[in-house]
């Protein structure tokens, strides 16, 4: 009875698998096609719709545009994050539930809420379709990323290394920099992973405050469909998700996905 109850949880975890990749198993091979429109099983093998990508330089700009903004989110977010992870773990603080539940909330709050929401606010401080409203949005929904992960890698932090730093003398800001930092390494590092995929792939929150010259590179091929259904949108589609897939690969090396989603504490 328990192999058969297995073996159907197998099948449906398999099934859902499918359901959820199956755009990608379409939308890369339909990149290679020969023919000049989408098709699916695509007409014959061509590279040349990733060709004409360096043609078009609207993609080109969109693309080094995403890369900066998503390194200066990730950076940002990361510093944020982690300080306010390690105040929320270590110390004791009044307001401190409100302000954890404040920092993870963009979590919870549908991210087409949060762009209309940082639409109004930021058009009243004048920095709507500015950079760095742009910057700012993102931070926002970067943020509870590097907290949650940070928390994740402070669950198993030993304090009693800063405890005997301290009795020997070293300063708080010598502890925190060789011993505090360097435990939370693989943590931290994550965090930077997670919010850079976060900003880099965001379209929901960037159709809002975007404006001609802060086009990031999903609202680019965004606006192209509009205009335009070929093959190329396969191919630089692919070129994001080959990114994306680069960065997820690091993260498992560098974290460990099952231990982002808490597989290890499910399985103990």
């Amino acid at each position: 009875m328990r192999q058969g109850k297995f073996s159907w949880l197998g099948v449906i975890t398999v099934a859902i698998l499918i359901f959820v990749n199956a755009p990608f198993l379409i939308i890369v091979p339909s990149s290679f096609t020969a023919a000049g429109y989408l098709s699916f099983p695509p007409e014959g093998f061509s590279l040349d719709w990733y060709k004409q990508i360096l043609d078009r330089p609207e993609f080109i700009e969109a693309f080094w545009f995403s890369l900066q903004l998503a390194a200066i989110t990730a950076i940002l977010s990361t510093l944020i994050g982690t300080m306010a992870a390690i105040a929320i773990s270590k110390y004791q603080f009044k307001g401190k539930n409100f302000i954890s539940g404040l920092l993870l909330s963009p979590l919870t709050v549908p991210s087409l809420i949060i762009g209309i929401a940082a639409l109004l606010f930021f058009t009243r401080l004048g920095l709507g379709g500015t950079f760095l409203g742009l910057l700012l949005a993102h931070i926002l929904i970067s943020i509870p990323y590097v907290v949650r992960l940070v928390l994740t890698g402070l669950t198993t932090f030993d304090y009693t290394l800063e405890k005997a730093a301290y009795m020997l003398g070293a300063r708080p800001v010598h502890v925190f920099w060789n011993i505090t930092l360097p435990m939370l390494r693989h943590a931290i590092l994550s965090g930077f992973i997670f919010s850079f995929l976060t900003s880099f792939d965001n379209v929901t929150v960037s159709l809002f405050l975007v404006a001609p010259d802060t086009t990031t590179l999903p609202l680019a091929i965004f606006t192209y469909m509009q205009e335009s259904l070929d093959p190329m949108v396969a191919s630089i589609s692919s070129v994001v998700i080959l990114i994306s897939l680069f960065f997820i690969f690091l993260l498992e090396k560098v974290y460990g996905l099952d231990r982002l989603f808490g597989l290890n504490a499910q399985q103990h």
